[in-house]
């Protein structure tokens, strides 16, 4: 219900958040928005209404042969432990398999199988210190799909106004900003995918990050090829799309590879990306634009000289989707190297809650 009430207030914002209205109108939105703003407050009477309903409606029916199965917090914990009991007990020896990569080292692997299988995780959950993690392929391969992927998506939003300028579309920055702000709230939304799906259809949490960095290089390189407002507008939506679902879904990914007890100081290392590809990305994107707005492309203002046309950035946003398409191949690496360890979970998982 919170999903839902999120997507809706998102697509009314969207949609009537950066237009101009008369007064009256205008009053009418804005109420309109306050209320789905609060609506959420009236969510725990709506539970605990539902809650009173079970207990007085339902304890006058018998259960037996239904098809729900309620479970107590002890018996959720009891759970938790068995599961954790057999994954450690199923991979006694998996640790060395997933230091060394396969058992059988006798044979001769190839550059592939070395780069999938060798030093990948044996199982899920387990805990990696700071020494342990900077001494992890695939640590690193995560943080290339995030320093190529989302930090790409931020610097995008910070230089989006001058990149509006450039392409005469300065009076509609606003609109930009909104846009890729609303539809980064999507892909925080979308993030969440992967838990309401898991009943139809299963598919590793790195794999949904590889498929949350696709739309990342379709952006720049239709920016790069359009140079218009509709190229703008959709390349806008496409990077906040995929950079929302990479910053949502990253503390949960840093989680599940490298151990939830130490995930604080995990993810901050991983995080230390952010400032500096903010500071390459900002500064190389700076230097092209300078470069062109000396070299016939710049305007005269009161002030400074300003960059007009599709080549101020057709150069930076052939190298943002360069650079994410490097992203999106370590993102697909890191997905191979992980893909067994969430298999066995999830069969642990299936077959723990049959037994129960």
């Amino acid at each position: 219900m919170l999903n839902f009430l999120a997507i809706l207030t998102g697509i009314y914002l969207l949609l009537f958040g950066s237009n101009a209205y008369d007064s009256t109108r205008a009053r009418l939105l804005f109420g309109g928005a306050i209320f789905l703003l609060i609506f959420p407050l009236c969510i725990p009477g709506i539970v605990y209404a539902r809650a009173w309903f079970r207990r007085t409606i339902h304890s006058s029916f018998s259960l037996e042969g239904s098809g729900f199965i309620l479970v107590d917090d002890d018996d959720l914990e009891l759970h938790k432990e068995l599961l954790t009991r057999q994954a450690t007990a199923e991979n006694g020896d998996g640790i060395i398999t997933g230091m060394t990569g396969r058992k059988d080292s006798g044979e001769k692997e190839g550059c592939c199988e070395t780069l999938v299988f060798r030093g990948r995780l044996a199982m899920l959950g387990e805990e990696h210190s700071a020494g342990l993690l900077l001494r992890r392929l695939d640590f690193w391969l995560y943080y290339c799909a995030y320093i190529c992927g989302g930090t790409i998506g931020l610097v995008y939003s910070n230089n989006l106004g001058q990149i509006a300028q450039s392409l005469g579309e300065g009076a509609k920055t606003t609109t930009l900003v909104t846009l890729y702000s609303s539809f980064s709230f999507f892909g925080r939304l979308l993030s969440a995918a992967p838990d309401y799906l898991r009943a139809k259809m299963y598919f590793a949490r790195t794999a949904w990050l590889t498929i949350a960095l696709v739309p990342t290089p379709v952006a720049f390189f239709l920016l790069a090829a359009s140079g218009n407002e509709v190229g703008l507008h959709i390349g806008t939506a496409l990077v906040g799309l995929s950079s929302g679902f990479i910053f949502a879904a990253a503390v949960s990914i840093t989680s599940e590879l490298f151990g939830p007890n130490s995930v604080g100081v995990n993810h901050n290392i991983l995080i230390t990306n952010i400032p500096i590809g903010s500071l390459v990305y900002g500064v190389v994107a700076a230097m092209v634009y300078d470069a062109n707005a000396q070299g016939g492309l710049g305007k005269n203002t009161s002030d400074s000289v300003i960059c007009m046309g599709k080549q101020c950035y057709f150069l930076t946003f052939m190298w943002w989707g360069c650079l994410s398409v490097v992203g999106l191949g370590c993102s697909t690496l890191l997905f191979l190297r992980t893909r067994h360890a969430y298999e066995h979970f999830e069969k642990n998982r299936i077959s723990t809650q049959l037994l129960y």
